[in-house]
């Protein structure tokens, strides 16, 4: 299993939400978060603001859809400027339902 971690810009949020869940990828973890690139955040005339809202999506995926996820993420969030957000990508070791016991 994969844990895929994509930080994308607010507004695309409920497009990639939606594409996951019409994918099959329905349960996943949404928080609201600041940060920025390597840009150090956004210059608009003489104000400069440091962190900028993005929205951290999180969901566990099989292997063999890890690449599946990915496009579905990335298609519906690329808008082509800088901003749009990254996607990491990280091994599962163990999970756990925590009603259950179970390992998943």
């Amino acid at each position: 299993m994969k844990m895929i971690r994509a930080i994308v810009r607010p507004e695309k949020e409920d497009d990639v939400v939606l594409a996951l869940e019409g994918a099959g990828f329905p349960a996943m973890t949404k928080a609201h978060v600041f940060g920025r690139g390597k840009q150090k955040g956004l210059q608009v005339g003489p104000v400069h603001y440091d962190l900028l809202p993005k929205v951290l999506l999180l969901l566990v995926v099989n292997d063999e859809d890890v690449s599946r996820a990915m496009s579905v993420i990335t298609d519906n969030s690329k808008t082509g400027f800088i901003g749009d957000g990254k996607i990491f990508v990280s091994e599962v070791e163990e999970a756990y339902t925590i009603r259950t016991g179970e390992g998943l």
